[in-house]
Formats: C-alpha cells, sequence, structure tokens
C-alpha cells in the first residue's frame, strides 16, 4: 500500500470507520456501567468538562488519570474515549477524560492552556471526589499525546508519570500534510509548541507507545524524543496501528492496557 501523506491515518488503517465506530459502542458501554460524575467544569469556557469515572471499591483516596484525546486538534471529544477509564478504573485509579476546544476555532497555545488548566483542577479538587493529589498520572494519544507534553515541566501540576502514544512531537511536518488545509499551524506554533525543540529537563517517569504498523514519522518523532531524555521507555507494540493502540489502552490484559495498568498501580 502506498502512502502519500503518512499522517493521513485513514489511509494507513484500512479499518479507520470500524475503529470509530467501536470506540463510541465501547465508550457508550462504559457510561452506562461505571459509576461517574459527567461533564464536570474545570473552567469557565464550555469546552472546559471533563468527566470522572470511579472504581468500583476503594480503600482510601484513589489514584487519578488524566487522559488526553487525539484527533489532530480538530476532532473527537471525551466521548469517544470514556472506554479507557475501563483499564484505569479497574487498575484502582479515578479516570479524568477531558474536553477541550478545538482547531481551527482556537489556537494551539489556548488549547495548551487547557489542558493545563484541566490538570490543576485535578491536582487541586482530587480530595473533593476522593482522589490522591499525589499520584496524578497522565496519558494522551496522538494529538493528545503532544499535549501531554505541556504538563511535563509545571512544577504545579505534580504528575508523576506519563503514558504518551503515536505521539506528534515535531509540528514542522504537518505544514507540508493534510491537516494543514484545516488548522493553518503557523510559523510561531511550530517553533512554540513542537516538543522536540524543548530542552529535556527534570520530570516525571515517561513511557512512549508506537504502533508496530504506524508511518515512519510516528516511529521517527517517538525515537527522537526519547534520545535525549533520560527516564524515559520507548516501546513498539506488535501489529498495533495508530487506531488500534488507543482502543487497546482501555482493554485490560492488551500490551497497551497493562502498559497503563502498571504505570497506575506504580505511583
Amino acid at each position: 500500500m502506498s502512502i502519500i501523506d503518512p499522517f493521513r491515518t485513514r489511509d494507513a488503517v484500512p479499518d479507520f470507520d470500524r475503529y470509530v465506530a467501536e470506540y463510541a459502542a465501547r465508550s457508550a458501554a462504559t457510561r452506562d456501567r461505571l459509576r461517574a460524575q459527567r461533564h464536570v467544569p474545570y473552567g469557565d469556557p464550555p469546552a472546559e468538562k471533563l468527566d470522572l469515572f470511579f472504581p468500583a471499591s476503594s480503600s482510601g483516596p484513589a489514584p487519578v488519570h488524566l487522559f488526553i484525546h487525539g484527533g489532530y486538534w480538530r476532532a473527537w471529544s471525551k466521548e469517544e474515549f470514556s472506554f479507557v477509564a475501563d483499564t484505569v478504573t479497574a487498575a484502582g485509579a479515578i479516570a479524568a477524560i477531558m474536553d477541550y476546544a478545538l482547531m481551527p476555532s482556537v489556537r494551539m497555545e489556548t488549547i495548551v492552556n487547557q489542558v493545563r488548566r484541566a490538570a490543576r483542577w485535578l491536582a487541586d479538587h482530587a480530595a473533593d471526589f476522593g482522589g490522591d493529589p499525589g499520584r496524578l498520572t497522565l496519558s494522551g494519544h496522538s494529538a493528545g499525546a503532544h499535549l501531554g507534553c505541556f504538563l511535563l515541566d509545571q512544577p504545579s501540576i505534580p504528575i508523576r508519570a506519563a503514558l504518551l502514544a503515536s505521539g506528534v512531537y515535531d509540528l514542522k511536518p504537518l505544514q507540508s500534510s493534510f491537516i494543514q488545509a484545516e488548522i493553518g499551524l503557523t510559523d510561531d506554533e511550530v517553533a512554540r509548541y513542537s516538543p522536540l525543540s524543548a530542552a529535556p529537563g527534570a520530570g516525571p517517569r515517561i513511557t512512549l507507545l508506537v504502533g508496530e504498523t504506524e508511518t515512519a514519522p510516528f516511529h521517527d518523532q517517538a525515537a527522537a524524543f526519547a534520545s535525549p531524555r533520560r527516564g524515559v521507555t520507548l516501546a513498539t507494540v506488535p501489529g498495533a496501528n495508530h487506531l488500534s493502540l488507543v482502543r487497546d489502552l482501555g482493554i485490560p490484559g492488551t500490551e497497551a492496557g497493562r502498559v497503563l495498568a502498571r504505570m497506575i498501580g506504580e505511583v
């Protein structure tokens, strides 16, 4: 299969629509099954909401895990990714699945600030909903992994560990991809919001995952992100593609699900 634009996931994953339908079905089942607080505001704008999902039982304050969805910053919402809470709650943690405003109606700066605001809200309010602010972890997929990078250098946000799956860490190549016509990344955004451009610093433990069959930029950017940073683990998930990898985060017992559960259990 010849792929002209390696960032166009629909071309690289033949069953794209089947995965999207599966996300919706799994998420609806999760919302029906788990105890939750839905549409909790972490800020004032309408987009600044998150859903909290709770484990069946807890002997004390539970770890809190924030998930940031992908969609190239211009698509999807928390509604499609409730299913990630299945693995999180099975590991004994409270899952926070967040929404953010979408490009091009807002710019990257707004979204980054929203992600930081959501994480700070969780740290500040964890005790109010039975969480432990000292055991805050995060995961993100694709654009969500990119956004998660901007929580790793924030002293006011006590992230203990991060799982970044199928991330985009250099925005420059996207200016030559299909997505540029939709979101219009500026040179300033590329310079300010490419995690590869930031000097590595001290931060939480980071695990990077890439699906075996993902296109070359996802493998190359993950390797480039990991190489200068101490304490970063990079793993390739056998047989996984860009969409199956995030689906498997929500299925306990899969490779990705085990990595997520182990990270939560170790904080």
